[in-house]
C-alpha cells in the first residue's frame, strides 16, 4: 500500500463531501439558477468587471426565476447568489484536477494495481454522470417553472452520494485485509446493517426531494406535523403517484407527503440503530466505539432535523439546512462502511 495513494483518496472523499455541502449551501441560498450556461472553459473565470457582471445578469432577467420571484434585485444581490453557485462548479473543475494529474502520475509510477484502477474508472464514470444530472437539474429551472425540478435535484444529490461511497470502497479496498469471523455473528449482523443502509439511502433521496419542494415550510412543527401526530390528509398519504407527480407544485398535498414519510423513516432509522447498538453491547458485534459513534450521528442528525423543521418559517434556515445535510452525508456514508467493512469484506468462519 503506497501512503501517496491513500493520501489522494482520502483527499478525493473529503473534497466530495465539502462538494455536496456546496450544493446545500448553493440550494439552501437560491443561488442554483444563476448561472444559466455550462461554459467548462470560460465558466472557470470569476466576473471581475462590471460589463461582465452586467452580461451575466442580463442572462438571469430572462430566467423565470428572476421574472417570478426576484425581478427587481439589485446587482449585488445578484453577486451573492451568482458566487455561490460559481464556487460550486469551481469547486468541482478543481476536483477534476486533483483527481486527473495524479492519477496519470500514480499511473506512470505503476503504484496503481488492477483493482483499484478498475474502482477509479467506475469514480470517473459516476463523476461525469453527477456533473451531466447537475445540469440536466439546472436546466428543468429555466424554462417555466422558477426553480429546479426537486426530483431531478434529489438524483443529481443522490448519485453524487453514489460517488461517494464508490470512492469510499475504493479506499477500503485498497487499505483492507480480509478475516474471519463467526457465522452466527456475521447473518445478524448483515442483514442489520444492509437495512441500515438501504434505509438511509432512501431517506438521503427523499431528504432531495424534501428540500427540493421545500417541504420543511408547510409544517415547520414538531413532534407533531400541523397539530397532528399524522396529517389530516393521512388518507392520501399511500396515493404518492397521485400527488408527487410531474406537476406536483400545484397540490398542496405533496410536501406534506414527503415530509411525513422523511420523519416517519427518521424515527424508524433511530430505532433501527439504538436496536443495533445495543445488541451490538450485549454480544460484541462491532466495536464499541463504532457503534456507539453511529447512534451519535443519528442523534445529532434528528436533532438536525428538528431545528431545521422549527426554524423553517418562510425559509429554510441556512446553518441548519446545510449542516443537516453535511451529517447525513456522515451518517450515510458510515452505514455504508460498517456494512462493507464488516459484511463484505469480512469472510465467514468455515
Amino acid at each position: 500500500m503506497n501512503r501517496q495513494v491513500r493520501i489522494w483518496l482520502l483527499v478525493g472523499v473529503v473534497m466530495i463531501i465539502i462538494q455536496m455541502v456546496l450544493g446545500a449551501i448553493t440550494r439552501l441560498t437560491g443561488s442554483g439558477l444563476s448561472i444559466t450556461r455550462w461554459d467548462i472553459v470560460m465558466g472557470s473565470f470569476y466576473p471581475m468587471s462590471d460589463a461582465s457582471w452586467d452580461h451575466y445578469f442580463s442572462l438571469y432577467k430572462e430566467t423565470p426565476q428572476y421574472q417570478k420571484i426576484n425581478q427587481g434585485m439589485s446587482i449585488d444581490e445578484f453577486k451573492f447568489i451568482f458566487f455561490w453557485e460559481f464556487f460550486h462548479r469551481l469547486w468541482a473543475r478543481i476536483m477534476g484536477f486533483v483527481f486527473l494529474f495524479p492519477f496519470i502520475y500514480f499511473l506512470g509510477k505503476k503504484y496503481l494495481n488492477r483493482k483499484l484502477v478498475v474502482n477509479l474508472l467506475w469514480v470517473i464514470i459516476m463523476a461525469l454522470i453527477v456533473a451531466s444530472l447537475g445540469w440536466i437539474m439546472v436546466a428543468s429551472g429555466l424554462v417555466d417553472r422558477p426553480w429546479v425540478n426537486a426530483y431531478k435535484l434529489s438524483f443529481h444529490l443522490s448519485v453524487a452520494m453514489i460517488l461517494l461511497l464508490l470512492l469510499i470502497k475504493t479506499y477500503i479496498d485498497y487499505i483492507s485485509i480480509d478475516v474471519f469471523i463467526e457465522k452466527r455473528i456475521l447473518l445478524f449482523r448483515r442483514n442489520m446493517l444492509w437495512i441500515i443502509f438501504v434505509l438511509s439511502f432512501f431517506q438521503f433521496f427523499l431528504g432531495g426531494i424534501m428540500s427540493g419542494m421545500k417541504a420543511a415550510l408547510v409544517a415547520p412543527t414538531w413532534p407533531l406535523i400541523n397539530e397532528s401526530l399524522v396529517p389530516i390528509y393521512s388518507i392520501n398519504i399511500f396515493k404518492m403517484a397521485t400527488y408527487l407527480s410531474g406537476t406536483y407544485e400545484e397540490s398542496s398535498i405533496a410536501p406534506l407527503i414527503i415530509q411525513f414519510w422523511h420523519r416517519t423513516i427518521a424515527y424508524c432509522i433511530f430505532g433501527l440503530v439504538l436496536f443495533f447498538v445495543i445488541i451490538s453491547y450485549i454480544r460484541n458485534l462491532v466495536s464499541k466505539k463504532e457503534s456507539l459513534l453511529f447512534l451519535v450521528l443519528v442523534s445529532i442528525q434528528i436533532v438536525l432535523g428538528i431545528f431545521t423543521l422549527l426554524y423553517s418559517v418562510g425559509k429554510i434556515p441556512l446553518l441548519f439546512g446545510a449542516m443537516h445535510q453535511f451529517v447525513a452525508i456522515l451518517f450515510v456514508s458510515s452505514s455504508f462502511v460498517f456494512w462493507y467493512k464488516y459484511c463484505v469484506l469480512k469472510q465467514v468462519e468455515e
